[in-house]
């Protein structure tokens, strides 16, 4: 038989949602459940900061966690960087602190405000005094990649036709249209969220699990044995099939 191992869609900052997902899981599968994280802890939702700490603390109490990086979890990392660094994916005129990206929110999360015609370097410098440096380490140590002999996680998905050792952190953590429009089969099953949809969707060769809890919908935990899918509800498993 097949180990369970179970994935959360995309957090951002949604806490309560977050505790919600990891009491089902448990119900299921126990304290020492496998979970993988698909990224984007932060932005948007009331409480970044309050999620950041849940992962932290749980990865340091020795949970069998896998954190995943997601497109918004790499902007906080560069915006922490010692001089910001503005992601070239964002489309022209955006920025970690465009009122549709959530970094604003993110900093709330810590109590930092700012008012408008403030200088990025002044805002930066609050930022640094004021973000634990534990907050900072766990961005810098999540991973783009977790791969089962069936399953392959990542947070958007993989460019189609290269191997997964050769995927690009770029198209992992950002990748669209080539990603959803391919229908062929890909090396294995790929368990992704990035783009937000109605309800958790099984495509036959991938798995979107981001139901939109970044704008307040509900979100995902789900549970895989071998390529077979199950959602986690209220009252327990619901299949989820292609």
């Amino acid at each position: 038989m097949t180990a369970p191992i179970y994935a959360i869609g995309d957090i951002h900052g949604q806490l309560d949602m977050l505790d919600q997902a990891l009491e089902r899981i448990e119900a299921d599968g126990g304290p020492e459940a496998r979970v993988v994280f698909l990224g984007d802890y932060t932005d948007r939702g009331p409480d970044s900061s309050g999620v950041l700490d849940r992962l932290i603390a749980g990865r340091g109490e020795g949970r069998n966690w896998v954190c995943l990086k997601g497109n918004h979890d790499r902007m906080f990392e560069w915006f922490l960087e010692e001089t910001p660094r503005h992601d070239p994916h964002l489309l022209i005129g955006y920025h970690w602190l465009h009122e549709r990206i959530g970094g604003v929110e993110t900093l709330a999360s810590y109590g930092l405000t700012f008012e408008d015609r403030t200088r990025l370097d002044d805002l930066h410098a609050r930022a640094k005094e004021v973000i634990p440096a534990p907050h900072a380490e766990f961005l810098r140590s999540l991973t783009a990649l977790h791969e089962t002999p069936e399953l392959a996680f990542v947070h958007a998905g993989i460019r189609p036709g290269v191997p997964l050792a050769g995927q690009h952190e770029d198209d992992l953590v950002w990748i669209r249209q080539p990603f959803h429009d391919h229908t062929g089969p890909h090396p294995k099953l790929i368990v992704h969220g990035h783009t937000p949809v109605d309800k958790a969707s099984h495509y036959g060769n991938r798995v979107n699990l981001d139901s939109g809890a970044g704008y307040g919908r509900p979100l995902t935990a789900a549970v895989f044995e071998g390529r077979d899918c199950w959602l986690l509800a209220e009252a327990g498993r619901v299949p989820l099939l292609p």
